[in-house]
């Protein structure tokens, strides 16, 4: 059974009494998207309690818990004597990442300093743990305007996913389980990656041998590993792929590219220890831009998206009510450790 009615033109939706959806968290959903929308703007009065329980056939129970929700959330505030009104124009979005790594902190200040000051942003991390994927994702439906998410590879991800509106929801970062109709900004991780490779295939030629340092650790995608063999074979590069950190000792005359930041403090250690110059007698280059890794040792030569882009194309999904569907491209940059 659905009941939808209309109340002085404020109010028009469902609410579904066959729902696994509670019926409060139902109509904070609607009103949270009569906001979206614009058919509730700031200052609009609600109906009262009693209208709403009359005309959804709710209990008092239901609908105040409904509005109390509201109001924590700082969407509706009560007037004595007078009812509910919206309390402002103020809309609250969901970030969820997966850590707070270094260019992570890059994405997050691009997102929010490309938004109005009337968008609030909540950040939560999943850590790469389905459970607090699910806990974060099933605690905030219906509180928030609109959603950013980084999935990652588990097989529950889709399935927690497709509870959320297409239209509020925006995929970051990695093309996990993204549907052909779902908003998304994601990074090229494939043949973007080949591209910057063959960009430095000149430098690489001064090495005997390219090492990717893949540890088994790591989040990062395998189809870089793919394109990584693809672009050896093609040039005819003597190449290794470790898994194994405690396997990994630099060797004069070998190039290494690395996923993770901790093989790169491993690596100028060992060049210290051993009395190497990275550039000249090993090379190395790293995945992702920091801030920090043009002024490490003499710099680091780097393959990364934009993530000031990244974060700023995303901003622009909450900012326009259309469709987004964009990669951001994978770039080289060239610095003394190469």
């Amino acid at each position: 059974m659905e009941n939808r009615t209309e109340q002085n033109g404020l109010m028009d939706f469902d609410i579904n009494f066959n729902s696994e959806i509670p019926k409060y968290q139902q109509l904070v959903n609607a009103i949270n998207d009569a906001l979206s929308n614009n058919t509730l703007s700031n200052g609009d009065a609600l109906p009262s309690v009693n209208v709403v329980c009359k005309n959804y056939k709710l209990s008092r129970d239901t609908v105040f818990k409904a509005y109390s929700i509201l109001k924590d959330n700082g969407v509706i505030e009560s007037v004595p004597n007078k009812g509910y009104f919206v309390a402002n124009d103020t809309r609250k979005v969901l970030l969820v990442l997966d850590t707070f790594k270094a260019y992570k902190e890059v994405v997050y200040h691009a997102f929010v300093n490309n938004l109005p000051k009337k968008v609030i942003v909540d950040v939560q991390f999943h850590h790469y743990n389905i459970n607090n994927f699910k806990t974060i994702l099933n605690n905030a439906k219906g509180k928030y305007y609109k959603y950013v998410v980084m999935p990652f590879n588990h097989k529950e991800v889709p399935t927690v996913l497709s509870d959320f509106d297409t239209d509020k929801l925006l995929l970051i970062d990695w093309n996990m389980y993204a549907k052909e109709y779902n908003n998304y900004v994601f990074q090229d991780f494939g043949k973007s990656f080949f591209d910057a490779l063959e960009e430095a295939a000149s430098v690489f030629k001064k090495y005997k041998k390219l090492v990717f340092v893949y540890p088994t650790f790591t989040f990062h995608p395998s189809e870089s590993l793919t394109y990584f063999k693809k672009f050896c074979e093609t040039h005819r590069f003597k190449y290794k792929i470790i898994t194994e950190p405690k396997e990994f000792l630099v060797v004069k005359d070998e190039a290494y590219i690395s996923v993770s930041d901790r093989i790169l403090g491993v690596f100028l250690e060992q060049c210290r220890t051993k009395n190497l110059e990275p550039g000249t007698d090993v090379g190395f280059l790293s995945y992702n831009e920091t801030p920090m890794k043009k002024f490490i040792y003499k710099g680091i030569s780097v393959v990364s998206t934009d993530f000031q882009e990244l974060g700023a194309k995303a901003a622009s999904f909450i900012t326009h009510d259309k469709p987004l569907q964009t990669y951001i491209p994978t770039k080289l940059i060239l610095r003394e450790s190469l």
